[in-house]
Parts: C-alpha cells; structure tokens; sequence
C-alpha cells in the first residue's frame, strides 16, 4: 500500500517547543512524519514537514483543526493539505 501525505508548514516567531508540540500532535494521531526541514531566518522560524497520513486516526479536516488550536496555542500559522493538491499549487 503506499503513503497518502501530506505538507505541513509552519511559520512564526522562533520560541523553544515548537517543533515538539507539533509532533505530539501528529504522534497522538498516528501520523507518521517523513521527512522535515526547518530553518531560522532572523527570529522566524519555518519548518516543512512530509507526512504520511493514510494511518490516520482522524480525517485530514479534523488534524486541520487539531493542528490549528495547538498553532493557537503556541503563537505559530499552521497549514497542512494533501501532498497532491500541494504539488498541484506549486508547479512550475
């Protein structure tokens, strides 16, 4: 069977804790992150994500929602949608 993934991205003031509280969040729902990048551009931090959500505990509307209150949370934007429709935005 293969993956069904999905981008994440977040973005927002650098501050200790934000990649752990993102994880968590993914870990409680069985989402499995592949590959991640982050970086530091002055005191903004940025990170990418890959995830393979086809395990899923919860649909992807309702890991929205559970990644958007714990973004609340912690004072960061989070998007996450489907690796397809991502590449779709982004071609080139």
């Amino acid at each position: 069977m293969s993956d069904e993934r999905a981008v994440v991205t977040v973005l927002g003031a650098d501050r200790v804790g934000i990649v752990a509280a993102i994880s968590r969040v993914l870990a409680e729902n069985n989402v499995n992150i592949l590959d991640l990048t982050s970086s530091k551009v002055r005191d903004l931090f940025v990170m990418i994500m890959l995830v393979d959500i086809s395990n899923s505990r919860v649909s992807l509307e309702k890991l929205k929602e559970l990644l958007g209150a714990e973004a609340a949370k912690i004072g960061v934007q989070v998007t996450i949608q489907h690796e397809n429709i991502f590449r779709y935005m982004h071609r080139v």
